[in-house]
């Protein structure tokens, strides 16, 4: 990837972590970021990643994909809504992962390269969002897509 994406542009700075990521060595790594963008593929490190972004005060961008159908959201429980209550966590949206087995892993599902494309671009909009500080970024609100409907949901959450 490092070399892909030097072809592209080389003058982007790729920092590679050769390291898997536990809840030991998350809030470390995300402390060193500004945002954080979550794509991982299981649920210990969806609640690693999203705890240290918690305790360090990173904004998170996560997306999750299943066979035909993904998710969008963005998190920043560190901060206060509009309504004067903390920003839900990644905990408020689920408390806690399925039990094991329920949920099928992408290898064993099987899950369409063009709807993580699709997922990655909304993705990669919300973080610019972020950075750029504009539009209405997905905190408190839960972007679903169902490829196979082409259709767009979004659904509210909020802290518990």
């Amino acid at each position: 990837a490092k070399a892909a994406i030097a072809r592209i542009n080389p003058n982007v700075a790729v920092e590679l972590h050769n390291l898997r990521l536990t809840a030991d060595n998350a809030p470390a790594l995300v402390a060193g970021y500004d945002i954080v963008v979550d794509g991982s593929d299981n649920f210990e490190t969806r609640y690693a990643v999203a705890d240290a972004c918690a305790v360090e005060k990173r904004p998170l961008v996560h997306a999750a994909v299943g066979r035909f159908d993904g998710s969008v959201t963005v998190l920043k429980p560190f901060e206060t809504g509009t309504d004067g209550r903390p920003n839900p966590s990644y905990r408020d949206l689920f408390p806690e992962p399925p039990p094991a087995g329920l949920v099928p892993s992408c290898a064993v599902a099987g899950v369409l390269g063009v709807l993580t494309g699709v997922v990655g671009t909304l993705q990669a909009m919300e973080a610019i969002k972020l950075i750029a500080g504009i539009g209405e970024p997905l905190v408190g609100r839960l972007l679903l897509y169902d490829a196979l409907a082409a259709r767009f949901d979004t659904i509210r959450y909020k802290s518990s």
